[in-house]
């Protein structure tokens, strides 16, 4: 079973697992190459770049963290796919100073763009990674999320915070820095000049469920995933999805 379908962990990645999952078997079909050029950027101890070796992919993980990277070599180690997981030090503002520019297949920003200064330059950073045919997966914080989590807690005025405050934090003991409408990261992409290929909420109901409920009820994570699945294309739970995905895609 690789990580993401570990059950925990499935419920925060299972929705993008399968969507980068089918990107990548479409690029294998496109490219008529068996193994992809795989960057993954902020990709710290390998929770994508392992599963995605694992396909038979070459991945190159870009972090700033030499701890992580530690881990994501034992990481690799373990699931025997040290061969085709490189890590390097660096992050998405200062890219091409460690890896090359249009190098690869595939780029994965996955909660980067919450932590950087300039959203807009890593997204270019990241499809300037990219060849002329290719595709990038990007996940980002979700403003309307927070909002009904933060109302849910009985913090309405942090939730009406979230609402008007320009990065859409709910005060200043919030731990994420920025957050995205699914409008604001499609403009990132579209502005950086890919198109979207697809857009999905992450996370929908699993934030909100009470974790004992999943745990103990028979079947509960289960139907939890599908549920998940279903409203995940669905534009109504955009709105409050705690991570939105977007794949953009590029094409010759």
């Amino acid at each position: 079973m690789s990580d993401q379908l570990r059950p925990r962990a499935s419920l925060r990645t299972a929705v993008v697992w399968e969507v980068l999952k089918d990107a990548l078997d479409r690029l294998v079909e496109a490219t008529g190459r068996d193994a992809l050029d795989v960057l993954d950027t902020g990709g710290g101890t390998g929770n994508f770049a392992v599963p995605v070796a694992r396909l038979g992919h070459r991945v190159t993980v870009v972090d700033p963290s030499p701890n992580a990277l530690f881990a994501l070599e034992r990481r690799a180690d373990e699931a025997g796919v040290a061969d085709r997981v490189r890590g390097v030090q660096g992050d998405i503002h200062g890219l091409f100073e460690v890896v090359d520019r249009a190098g690869y297949d595939a780029v994965l920003c996955h909660g980067v763009l919450e932590y950087v200064d300039d959203p807009a330059e890593g997204v270019r950073n990241a499809v300037d990674a990219l060849r002329p045919v290719g595709a990038l997966s990007l996940l980002g914080a979700g403003l309307g999320g927070a909002v009904l989590a933060r109302a849910l807690a009985g913090h309405f005025a942090e939730a009406r915070q979230a609402l008007t405050d320009p990065a859409g934090r709910w005060g200043d003991g919030d731990p994420v820095p920025r957050r995205f409408t699914a409008d604001q990261l499609t403009g990132l992409v579209e502005a950086a000049g890919l198109q979207v290929g697809a857009i999905h909420g992450v996370r929908v109901f699993g934030d909100l469920v009470p974790g004992v409920l999943v745990d103990t009820e028979p079947g509960a994570l289960e139907e939890l995933l599908k549920l998940e699945a279903a409203v995940a294309e669905l534009p109504a739970f955009h709105s409050v999805a705690t991570q939105l995905h977007v794949l953009g895609e590029k094409r010759a």
